[in-house]
């Protein structure tokens, strides 16, 4: 197994890497949901440009995940931001979600495929572990994800990757990756010079003292600096 063998921090640089769009936006919703978060997503989209939003509720039913979802899906679409569903394939199918992400223990990669079809754009968790983004790309996810980063407040981590993972597996892969876990406008931007490709973001926007959109503003400066 490749995590056996310790990455070299200097992997990357002994290589010439393609070069690849831009570092963009991937917001993640809180874990619960109110009446008044479509408005907060609103001002979000409205204030820079976001790639895709993650819908990932945390102990409720399922039909409040199907309410949530219906609700913001004509916004992410009037935005024209993807909109991921967590760990659920099947809601993904019901809701016409633009598809799923996939932690390591929440199905596989083939059976979300043969449920949302070819156009379905799959994510999954892989930690710090380059095992499992191969496998996971192997199986055909559409990008990989890595994290926790830094401490985050939003789940339970267990896995702290260094950065030079991001840039380890952007040069020997053309399939995105995303960084994830307590980032913020202020340790960013380590991530977007690794090779991030999406950064995925939950509390430091939604929290943001002055709301969410100077929260997507603040981030759009990093991604501007560092493009």
């Amino acid at each position: 197994m490749d995590d056996d063998i310790a990455l070299d921090p200097q992997f990357a640089e002994r290589f010439k890497r393609e070069a690849r769009p831009p570092c963009q936006l991937y917001l993640i919703s809180p874990d619960r949901y109110d009446p008044g978060f479509p408005e907060q997503l609103k001002a979000a989209l409205g204030a820079g440009p976001v790639a895709a939003f993650q819908l990932r509720l945390k102990g409720v039913e399922d039909v409040e995940i199907l309410r949530a979802g219906a609700a913001l899906k004509p916004i992410l679409a009037a935005y024209d931001v993807a909109f991921i569903l967590n760990d659920r394939a099947d809601l993904a199918k019901e809701l016409g979600a633009d598809g799923v992400h996939l932690g390591q223990s929440d199905g596989s990669v083939a059976e979300a495929r043969s449920l949302l079809g070819h156009d379905a754009q799959i994510g999954v968790t892989c930690h710090d572990s380059r095992h499992f983004a191969m496998e996971g790309t192997e199986a055909g996810a559409d990008y990989v994800a890595f994290g926790a980063f830094y401490p985050t407040a939003t789940k339970e981590t267990t896995h702290r990757p260094d950065p030079s993972i991001l840039s380890w597996w952007t040069t020997i892969s053309e399939i995105p990756c995303v960084a994830i876990g307590g980032i913020t406008p202020e340790n960013a931007a380590p991530l977007v010079a690794a090779g991030a490709d999406f950064l995925a973001v939950c509390g430091a926007v939604w929290a943001h003292p002055q709301g969410p959109a100077a929260g997507v503003k603040a981030f759009q400066g990093i991604l501007e600096q560092t493009s």
